[in-house]
């Protein structure tokens, strides 16, 4: 049963708040938006993630328009795009959270294959799973958008449904069924990010260790 519309105020604040005192956002970065029945809710414009206000959140209809609160952030755009295509395979998936974190954004200036990591920890192939590196684009771009929702459509197609995208230089777009479970989701992908830079030659762990955490957890990878 999903969120009433107050309940998934209340928890985009929270998740907000705890978001920015761990330091997975700063100032003004990153933006929140949650799938209602009847269109969307996100943070508004500029609005630091740790100070949110449950009434002031920007709430859309199901076209994306406004129809009250502050401004809505303009990556609106690139949220419904991923909540259309994440759908078609996970129906439920309801939350969309976007971060600079600096380990995910630090791997991402030098990356040089299709995905930002290789699965080096169990955790990260079960919690997160494959994550494509999405090329530069500037903020707000509608290429950028229909790039993920692209990239979404052909990981599910290959049997591996994804939950998270590495936008090049600005940071990672995380999605699942609630806030909270979003949120754990981008926590294991910059504490994995932040192993990456410590111990940079970890080996990946070999295709049998990968079918096993298939196998016990149905990890998509």
């Amino acid at each position: 049963m999903s969120m009433t519309e107050t309940q998934a105020r209340e928890e985009m604040c929270r998740v907000g708040r705890s978001l920015f005192e761990r330091g997975y956002v700063h100032a003004t970065a990153g933006n929140i938006s949650v799938r209602l029945d009847d269109g969307f809710l996100i943070t508004p414009t500029d609005a630091c993630l740790g100070f949110l206000d449950p009434a002031r959140l920007a709430k859309l209809d199901g076209q994306g328009q406004q129809v009250s609160g502050d401004k809505g952030s303009k990556t609106i755009a690139l949220h419904r795009q991923i909540y259309a295509a994440a759908c078609e395979h996970d129906a439920n998936t309801r939350c969309v959270i976007h971060t600079h974190s600096t380990h995910c954004v630090a791997l991402s200036l030098n990356a040089q294959g299709p995905e930002l990591l290789p699965p080096i920890t169990p955790y990260f192939v079960m919690k997160v799973g494959h994550v494509p590196l999405v090329r530069y684009h500037r903020p707000g771009s509608p290429d950028a958008a229909q790039e993920v929702a692209a990239l979404i459509r052909q990981y599910a197609a290959q049997g591996a449904p994804i939950r998270a995208v590495m936008l090049t230089r600005l940071g990672p777009n995380v999605w699942h069924d609630t806030p909270a479970a979003a949120m754990a989701t981008l926590e294991e992908l910059e504490e994995t990010s932040r192993l990456m830079q410590l111990q940079p030659d970890t080996p990946p762990l070999q295709a049998s260790a990968l079918d096993e955490l298939h196998q016990h957890f149905g990890a998509r990878w």
